[in-house]
């Protein structure tokens, strides 16, 4: 596919002057973005018109000829009979305005701030909306996907491989999805709640890297002013607090069926290696995968139970020659760097418990185990044991989920096995 002619460099971010007579470039651009069923292929059809300015006006005037409407992806197709209007309400500087006061950055292709490692991909979007930091790809790339219907070992494998990979200088890119996504975003954003003034010490050359402790990036389906469920709302804060959140629909948008295949290609450009922690053997996962393999991706894939429906997709993979993740090493090992520094980690370092705590974390497996029975084997009554529970949670030992709680992490504090 043709990559869409390079449109001229404007300022981007939120602080740029709303005054600067260059902004209606991303002002226009990010006005069509907002007509309903409006996607990168559609909005790439519709710029061979011309500008971006006159394409909008031409559309105000609801001069789009039916050929051109029939070359448009069958979601704006669909849609275009409603442009017309829905344009003539549209104000795009004011509009492009209120995004950046509300800390929204609009890049189009030809922007200097445009991600570079998506300038030579297949299908660039024509446009990203993003808050937080752009830079945060200037690290090496990993994207952590998988099931939203995750196990508990699936959970705990996708927040260990964020923790790590982000404390080894590895930006960890995923969905903000609920599941795999959040928990490998909960994860790398751990990595500078954790790093206790510590350094890492990585073989990732500082040049391309920058700062040890990577941020993560989420790209999402909807707009990234709500990005992601809403319980993943506090995440989602901190995830623009370290990193940053993307996607190509423009603010206010609610996430819809057709628009997540369309940024699946997007987490699969971000990065050159794919890691697939849990995946039914159909499903959204195994769509990033396809998107992936189109653009020679490395693939890995987490091992599971040959029982679980959540590891179906991931031992298939393996069998279909992905390779086989066990931990953040085999993880930078694709990358073509190394992992000395995953040992010297804020992980390595988790102080260990003592008394009450001591022994519970002596007992606790990590398969969940109600906190009913662990009162009765180790004879604590249930107050003591939730003291002792807090203090293995907040130390990163153990993690409650209602009447439950398992062991998240090793005493080594290396990758799982």
């Amino acid at each position: 596919m043709t990559p869409p002619r390079r449109l001229s460099p404007t300022p981007d971010g939120p602080d740029a002057d709303p005054d600067d007579r260059s902004v209606p470039l991303e002002a226009y651009l990010g006005a069509l973005a907002t007509l309903d069923g409006m996607g990168s292929a559609s909005l790439r059809t519709l710029l061979s018109l011309g500008s971006p300015s006159e394409v909008w006006e031409r559309i105000c005037r609801g001069s789009v000829d039916a050929r051109l409407r029939n070359a448009l992806a069958p979601v704006a197709r669909d849609a275009s009979g409603g442009w017309a209007a829905q344009a003539r309400s549209v104000d795009p500087v004011a509009l492009w305005t209120r995004w950046r006061s509300r800390g929204i950055g609009v890049v189009s292709i030809g922007s200097p701030s445009y991600p570079a490692c998506l300038l030579d991909d297949l299908d660039p979007p024509v446009l990203l909306f993003h808050r937080g930091d752009l830079d945060a790809l200037a690290h090496p790339r990993v994207a952590v996907i998988g099931t939203r219907r995750a196990t508990g070992y699936g959970r705990r494998v996708a927040h260990e491989l964020g923790l790590d990979l982000a404390s080894a200088g590895v930006c960890v890119v995923s969905g903000l999805a609920l599941g795999i996504d959040a928990a490998a975003h909960n994860g790398a954003v751990a990595a500078s709640d954790r790093a206790l003034g510590s350094t890492v010490e990585t073989h990732v050359d500082p040049s391309v890297s920058g700062p040890t402790q990577a941020g993560p990036v989420a790209v999402v389906g909807g707009g990234v002013d709500a990005p992601g469920p809403s319980t993943n709302a506090a995440l989602a804060r901190r995830v623009v607090d370290v990193g940053a959140v993307l996607s190509e629909a423009p603010p206010g948008t609610r996430p819809a069926p057709w628009r997540f295949p369309v940024r699946n290609r997007i987490l699969a450009a971000l990065a050159p290696v794919v890691v697939v922690v849990e995946s039914a053997e159909r499903g959204g996962s195994m769509l990033t995968v396809e998107q992936a393999q189109l653009r020679d991706r490395t693939v890995l894939a987490v091992p599971g139970p040959v029982d679980s429906p959540a590891s179906a997709g991931t031992n298939a993979l393996i069998s279909e020659g992905a390779l086989v993740c066990r931990g953040a090493d085999d993880v930078v090992s694709a990358l073509g760097l190394s992992l000395e520094g995953v040992a010297n980690s804020p992980v390595a370092n988790r102080p260990e418990p003592d008394g009450d705590a001591a022994s519970v974390l002596a007992v606790l497996g990590f398969t969940p185990v109600s906190i009913e029975s662990l009162s009765r084997d180790l004879d604590l009554d249930l107050g003591r044991l939730s003291v002792a529970l807090g203090r293995l949670e907040a130390l990163g030992w153990a993690e409650r989920r209602g009447p439950f709680v398992e062991r998240v992490a090793r005493s080594d504090g290396g990758p799982r096995r």
